[in-house]
């Protein structure tokens, strides 16, 4: 079995201008999501796709192959990521004869996600049986889809699961079901569902849920993140 690990780093970020090379804890974000690769032991190849020269200048110096430089066609903002994912696969085929049989997304922007965490996931994948894997956190209560309303053009509101009325919401915590959402960390497929003849995807129809506990799990998008992050991390480190 061969897995690959691809680091997904574009140069822009509206939120946090340079994000992927700005500072945390001593070094560049993408350097800490490269280094808990590495440790992991989990891919014969890791590479970084990116169309940010100073990226992939770190991510050579701590040990990551940097094959491609992404095209701008693929480094805009609103780009997807299965495109991406397509052109890194695609490359490699065609320039190194390399198609693995699994492949996982790093995101940079979750930096305390650990080895134990990729190790992990690739084992649940195996034993599962899955076509991918997803990175999980439990929602707290109070975002819980139960207590979720939509409200119509004239500010009427109903639950949004199912459109029933307000007064059929659960009004106990402990009488809604447990929920979660995707966070990031983890993104584990098999090679043949990006490239479904059908409906490409990174995830196939078989998808189990790793669940991740905090504050591994937790992913910058704004500054705001980038502040909630930093505080875990400095309270991880000081453990």
């Amino acid at each position: 079995m061969t897995v690959l690990g691809v680091v997904t780093a574009r140069a822009g970020s509206k939120g946090i201008p340079g994000k992927n090379t700005r500072v945390l804890g001593g070094k560049p974000l993408i350097a800490h999501t490269i280094d808990a690769a590495r440790e992991s032991a989990v891919f014969d190849r890791l590479v970084l796709s990116t169309d940010d020269k100073l990226a992939a200048a770190i991510a050579r110096a701590r040990g990551c192959e940097v094959p491609f430089m992404r095209p701008d066609s693929l480094a805009g903002d609103d780009v997807p990521h299965l495109p991406v994912m397509q052109h890194a696969l695609t490359w490699l085929r065609d320039h190194d004869q390399y198609t693995p049989d699994w492949v996982m997304i790093l995101l940079p922007t979750s930096p305390l996600r650990q080895p134990f965490h990729i190790r992990e996931a690739l084992d649940l994948a195996m034993a599962s049986g899955a076509d991918s894997v997803v990175s999980v956190n439990e929602l707290p209560a109070h975002y819980n889809p139960m207590r979720v309303v939509s409200v119509d053009a004239n500010g009427w509101a109903r639950l949004f699961v199912d459109g029933q009325p307000i007064r059929r919401r659960p009004g106990r915590r402990q009488d809604m079901p447990q929920a979660w959402v995707l966070n990031g960390a983890v993104y584990l497929f098999r090679t043949p569902v990006l490239f479904d003849s059908i409906e490409p995807s990174m995830y196939g129809d078989k998808v189990v849920a790793y669940k991740m506990s905090l504050p591994y799990g937790l992913n910058i998008d704004d500054p705001e993140d980038w502040t909630i992050v930093e505080h875990a991390f400095n309270q991880t480190a000081a453990r």
